[in-house]
């Protein structure tokens, strides 16, 4: 297969987490088992085969490489890409792809869905994927994917199959869903992100951005510009009940030593072994 981008990849219980991320100069995501992409600041050449894709927010470390990744999937003949982003981004990137049409004189075939916090998107039978709003600097989302399943209600468990089969093929139902959070994407975010959406630290795997780790750079001015420190995880610690946590989108300004270190230095322990830095 042709790589065209560095790409890390770790597997956490069935979920192969695929990607990379750094401030200011790219992040993509693939979750393979779901078929789901998250942002396309750059697009790997494998990740085209992924005809879903949730966009966090319209910075162009995010969304600078939309017109690859449809472009690529028209040359190699498959169905246009499904893309959901933000509401006020849609119209924008729909103008972009158009622009390209005109320089690369190429179709770009495509579906643009724009979301609100509070959208649950259904994906297949088995999956829901919930947008929440996170806190950057322009309009932004995090996402959940919850795995839908099914469970017999209360009041039947002690009936016979034979009963409970008659009773289903009556029409009554008989099970309650269950939505039981797998993944979940912050995108780039401040504290207030992960706080006003709890259900960010019940997900078995937790994709959160930690952007600053050196103990000098101040934090009110981080979070205003919508990103968190190491200090942030450090004062949620008793929060986190992910199973992983992959801490991402490095800043620039440090290299991959240095952020190892800080972080290291304030969390020993590496919240119990459960953050991963995506380096």
């Amino acid at each position: 297969m042709l790589e065209n981008v560095p790409v890390a990849s770790h597997t956490h219980d069935g979920l192969t987490i695929e990607g990379y991320s750094r401030a200011a100069v790219q992040t993509c995501w693939r979750v393979n088992e779901l078929k789901l992409l998250f942002d396309v600041g750059v697009q790997p050449w494998d990740f085209m085969g992924t005809p879903t894709m949730f966009v966090s927010h319209a910075h162009l470390d995010h969304i600078a490489a939309l017109p690859a990744y449809v472009s690529r999937r028209r040359m190699m003949k498959m169905d246009p890409p499904v893309i959901y982003m933000p509401d006020s981004a849609v119209d924008t990137a729909w103008k972009m792809l158009q622009t390209f049409r005109s320089l690369d004189r190429g179709a770009m075939p495509c579906e643009l869905i724009g979301l609100l916090g509070g959208d649950e998107t259904p994906i297949g039978r088995e999956l829901v994927v919930k947008s929440v709003e996170v806190h950057h600097t322009i309009d932004a989302l995090g996402f959940i994917v919850y795995q839908r399943r099914h469970k017999l209600k209360p009041e039947y468990l002690d009936l016979p199959g034979e009963q409970i089969r008659d009773l289903k093929l009556a029409g009554t139902e008989i099970t309650n869903e269950v939505r039981v959070p797998i993944f979940a994407y912050t995108g780039d975010t401040a504290p207030k992100g992960l706080d006003q959406n709890p259900e960010f630290y019940d997900a078995k795997v937790l994709i959160s951005e930690l952007t600053f780790a050196a103990p000098e750079h101040r934090r009110d001015k981080i979070h205003k510009h919508g990103h968190m420190h190491v200090d942030d995880y450090r004062e949620r610690r008793d929060q986190f009940q992910n199973e992983l946590i992959i801490g991402s989108h490095a800043s620039t300004r440090y290299t991959d030593p240095q952020i190892k270190r800080f972080v290291k230095k304030t969390l020993p322990d590496m919240l119990g072994d459960r953050l991963k830095l995506w380096l």
